[in-house]
């Protein structure tokens, strides 16, 4: 069966995004330190990479598709050029409709306004028998463990102190972590997570 999956990288104290997110910094002032791994260490990182874009379809807020707020700017189309990573359907969360934007490589963006289990429903008609991953940001993950909707919790914990910005766990309740799988490197380990409630 299927599974909902969280990959998502963390400081050591526990943030998922730094502080002033904008056009100029998506992730925050200093947080792209959290992936160099990805990018210093691909090859060494091969199995975390393909786990993180190996789901059927994907779910994300409207902060990590983009930094607007309030009206959309139509000509947005997400941070990643015109050929995404997702390579499937990706649910993005949000409280104004937009007609789907569908992108080189088989991504397509498909806005939902009705909440976080209708994006899921929907994730999981698009993704069939594979996996569904909650892409991020740190409020919607944080949204998915608090309902208990998400399975496996994978964290790429970078050795990085951000000092502010985006919490994971915040307000999230009391969840089960059973660890079934750890590895890394020096810019990161990887921590894979059995969530229960």
């Amino acid at each position: 069966m299927s599974k909902v999956t969280c990959d998502i990288g963390m400081s050591v104290d526990g943030f998922v995004a730094g502080p002033h997110q904008s056009r100029q910094d998506p992730l925050g002032v200093g947080a792209e330190r959290l992936h160099r791994w990805m990018f210093e260490q691909p090859d060494a990182n091969a199995e975390a990479i393909a786990k993180i874009t190996a789901a059927g379809a994907f779910i994300m807020g409207r902060n990590m598709f983009g930094a607007d707020r309030g009206e959309w700017d139509l000509d947005w189309t997400g941070w990643w050029g015109e050929e995404p990573p997702y390579h499937a359907p990706v649910f993005v969360l949000a409280h104004r409709p937009r007609a789907s934007v569908p992108m080189k490589g088989g991504t397509t963006f498909h806005f939902v306004t009705d909440g976080i289990e209708a994006a899921l429903t929907r994730a999981r008609e698009a993704a069939g028998d594979r996996d569904v991953a909650v892409a991020g940001g740190a409020h919607t993950v944080n949204q998915y463990l608090a309902a208990g909707l998400i399975d496996e919790l994978r964290l790429h914990l970078a050795p990085v102190v951000l000092g502010a910005g985006e919490r994971l766990f915040a307000g999230v309740g009391d969840l089960g972590l059973e660890l079934v799988d750890q590895s890394g490197t020096d810019l990161v380990t990887h921590l894979t997570y059995r969530v229960s409630r």
